[in-house]
């Protein structure tokens, strides 16, 4: 059975023609989007605007189950399909409504809207210039994140969307994320390490993976309660930080040239973490830097 998500990207389609540009359908599916109070989708601030990797990597799998043409365009080739039917009725009203307001508008329209209304979303394009007046161009980068103060930080992906997850560290204006994995592979979308890496260089945030720094997968079973989480730590702390300086000083010279970088692992709570203890190793070599949880 298709997941419900899956059902909106095609009726998406389908309602506007049976095939949309893939800069005019992330625009729709985005204004849809902010219509639901159970978004399916998350956007980041992408090259063309607000663009979803889940909604990409959904199109890959409608592709392999031959819903959609393998192309660039988002291309219905099932035949004499209703797919807006199967939507709830709020979905289908709401979708509809947008086909309405937003169904001859241009391209160029298209983005402008999203781009005035929705500022954020616009700042890492690539097109503002051709889009946007210079004054216009200058509300968008009021949203650009500012921070420059030097800074490390930790933030982990449990719980999160590959979106939702960029999106803080872009508001936080993180320059490098270092992946502290032993072996950064992942079930969850988005944060495979060939994966996680494209997403960040997308979105401007360098990635490095430092393998040298994880703990090996077999000491992270049976892990019940924090004092295993502590016990594992201490261990951590004892046997692997000590043998690890340069790495160590690696991510400190890091926060010197780039101001801002976060560590990053999969546990969302620090304390369960061994991001934490590395965190804390980088801090000791200068206790005036800010040290922050994400």
């Amino acid at each position: 059975m298709m997941i419900y998500r899956k059902k909106i990207l095609l009726s998406i389609v389908e309602l506007f023609g049976g095939e949309l540009s893939a800069t005019n359908f992330h625009k729709i599916l985005f204004l849809f989007s902010e219509k639901q109070t159970d978004r399916k989708y998350v956007f980041v601030p992408y090259k063309y605007g607000c663009f979803s990797f889940q909604a990409m990597a959904d199109k890959n799998s409608l592709i392999r189950d031959g819903y959609l043409e393998n192309s660039k365009y988002w291309k219905i080739i099932a035949k004499n399909a209703n797919f807006i039917i199967t939507l709830n009725e709020n979905d289908r009203k709401s979708l509809q409504k947008i086909k309405l307001q937003f169904g001859k508008f241009s391209t160029k329209d298209l983005i402008r809207y999203v781009y005035l209304n929705y500022p954020y979303f616009a700042i890492n394009s690539e097109i503002l210039a051709n889009c946007l007046t210079d004054k216009e161009i200058k509300l968008v980068e009021k949203f650009r994140p500012r921070n420059e103060n030097i800074g490390l930080f930790t933030i982990g992906y449990e719980g999160r969307s590959i979106e939702k997850y960029l999106n803080i560290l872009i508001k936080q204006n993180i320059k490098v994320l270092c992946d502290v994995r032993k072996n950064p592979l992942s079930r969850k979308y988005g944060f495979a390490k060939r994966t996680l890496q494209n997403a960040c260089e997308s979105v401007n945030i360098k990635y490095i993976h430092l393998p040298e720094l994880g703990i090996v997968s077999e000491k992270r079973k049976n892990l019940n309660n924090q004092a295993d989480y502590d016990n594992l730590f201490l261990y951590y702390e004892k046997t692997v930080l000590p043998t690890q300086n340069n790495a160590i000083k690696f991510i400190h010279s890091l926060i010197s040239n780039y101001r801002r970088v976060a560590l990053t692992c999969f546990e969302a709570m620090p304390r369960q973490c061994h991001r934490t203890r590395i965190a804390n190793s980088v801090h000791s070599l200068d206790e005036t830097i800010p040290l922050k949880h994400l």
